[in-house]
């Protein structure tokens, strides 16, 4: 089975991510890690806020993915992202950013404010995107 290939796509409401073949596609759902391979069971499933790794030959993508479903059926896996980043494109700089203004809010923030969730949200997908960067090569 390592020969087989199955499909691979990443799409956001903006653009296409990543379009290509893959050996093992690797998310994050809902109810944890997922791996997929070629002839799985078809699967739709949510995706947390988390990293997708695509494995192909001897490499590997990282995509930060804020959320959205995964697909998988007749050898194909789609992913419709809330949002997705290739590690090579995210902006660290304004990741980094984010995190020390969403830990600043959160520092400063009371019990039951109304962004106090947001907030977390919004720290979560800093650091993904920085720990997504931080695996190019």
């Amino acid at each position: 089975m390592a020969d087989h290939k199955l499909r691979c796509e990443v799409v956001s409401p903006e653009r296409v991510v990543y379009s290509g073949e893959a050996n093992m596609v690797v998310a994050r759902g809902i109810e944890g890690e997922l791996g997929i391979m070629s002839h799985h069971i078809p699967i739709i499933t949510p995706l947390e806020i988390g990293e997708l790794r695509v494995k192909h030959d001897n490499e590997q993508e990282h995509i930060a993915v804020m959320g959205g479903y995964l697909e998988f059926r007749e050898d194909k896996v789609t992913v419709l992202a809330d949002a997705a980043e290739l590690a090579s494109q995210i902006d660290v700089a304004r990741a980094e950013k984010k995190k020390e203004e969403r830990e600043r809010q959160l520092a400063e923030a009371k019990a039951g404010d109304e962004g106090l969730v947001g907030a977390e949200i919004s720290l979560r997908k800093a650091l993904l995107r920085l720990k997504v960067a931080g695996r190019v090569k």
